[in-house]
This record gives structure tokens, C-alpha cells and sequence, in this order.
């Protein structure tokens, strides 16, 4: 999936095909690293079947506009689950800045499964995090998927939050001297959404 989806020559519709089964992918893995108590049911046979229950108090954040790629995805493991945005504007290595978040009221209290497909220099990560822990979110209680990961982002977000879980189907080779992940697969919400760079962004309403 990781040589088509990177193939430049790929269709639109096949790149968010196999990104869609290898987000899934991600996402299920994920949800495996969140808290389970035991619990008992029966069976049809009428025999006892000793299993677990899901973490019932959690959320997904996608940092807009390339992590709602991934919301389809969490949705189908979750039905109703609560999802909230983060939009933050990158410019290269530096000049992150917050724009515009909207979160669950009670996320305070909440597992939150963080999305953003690519993890490049982590300084957008380091904002998305930092604005979920303002909000009191446990850093331990914060799972950051996402499809392929550079190094240097995986250790600003690692040494800045040690308690953090990361999720990544790839570990890259990682940035080149335009801070672009190599070989990476372009700019992802581009290919998934059909857009391109001249198009305006559009901000969410408050």
C-alpha cells in the first residue's frame, strides 16, 4: 500500500483508496493502546465469554485540513464518536500558529486520538499537543496517529512529551532543506481532497 500511495502517478481515486485501508490500519492499531476492563458475556451456546470493554470517554482531533483524511476511518471503528479540529498555519520550519480549534467541551476528561498523516519537523505537532494539554488533556492520555513519521519530528515530540504514544505505519528517511519529508508522498491533503496549492482555505465558522 506504502508503494502505491507514494507512486506519483497514482490515480485520485486509487490514493484515497489504499490511504483509506492503511489509515484504518493506523486507527486500529491505535485504539489498541487504550484502556480496557474485563468483562463477561454470554454467548448464543449460552456459555460465559470472558473478553474486554472498550474506553467509553474518547475523541478524535484531526489537525485540519489533511487529518480529516482520516476521520472516515476513526468514525467506522467508533460510531458517534465525538471529533474536534485544530487548524495550525505552517510556514516551513517555523512560524506555526494557531488559528482555529474547536474541541468537545468535556475533553478534559477524555483519550483523544490526535490525526495528522504526516509528521514532518513536529513543531505543528509540539502547538496541537501543547493547545490539548492547556485544555487538560493528561499527556498520557493523548494518542497522535498518523501514516508516515520523520525522525527529527518523532524526537521534538517525544522529548517535549515523553508520556505521548505515537502511531505510524512508516518511519522516513527524513527532511530534505526544504523541511519536506523524504521520500515522503507529497503534500497529502492535496492528493486525498483533489486540490492544490493556489486553492483559498477555508476557515470553519466559530
Amino acid at each position: 500500500m506504502h508503494t502505491l500511495i507514494r507512486d506519483a502517478q497514482i490515480t485520485k481515486h486509487d490514493f484515497v483508496f489504499y490511504s483509506d485501508r492503511l489509515i484504518r490500519l493506523v486507527v486500529e492499531h491505535g485504539l489498541g493502546h487504550l484502556p480496557f476492563t474485563e468483562k463477561q458475556v454470554i454467548t448464543p451456546t449460552g456459555s460465559v465469554y470472558t473478553g474486554v470493554d472498550f474506553c467509553k470517554r474518547l475523541c478524535g482531533v484531526s489537525v485540519i485540513r489533511s487529518g480529516e483524511s482520516m476521520e472516515n476511518a476513526l468514525r467506522a471503528c467508533c460510531k458517534g464518536i465525538k471529533i474536534g479540529k485544530i487548524l495550525i498555519h505552517r510556514e516551513g520550519d517555523n512560524g506555526q500558529q494557531l488559528i482555529y480549534e474547536k474541541l468537545p467541551n468535556d475533553i478534559s476528561d477524555r483519550h483523544v486520538l490526535l490525526l495528522d498523516p504526516i509528521l514532518g519537523t513536529g513543531n505543528s505537532a509540539v502547538q496541537a499537543i501543547s493547545l490539548l494539554i492547556r485544555k487538560g488533556v493528561p499527556e498520557s492520555n493523548i494518542i497522535f496517529l498518523n501514516l508516515i513519521s520523520a525522525p527529527q519530528g518523532v524526537h521534538v515530540v517525544c522529548k517535549k512529551f515523553p508520556r505521548i504514544k505515537i502511531v505510524t505505519s512508516e518511519i522516513e528517511i527524513g527532511l530534505n532543506k526544504d523541511y519536506r519529508v523524504i521520500p515522503g508522498m507529497g503534500e497529502f491533503g492535496d492528493r486525498y481532497f483533489g486540490t492544490d496549492d493556489d486553492e483559498q482555505l477555508v476557515v470553519p465558522s466559530q
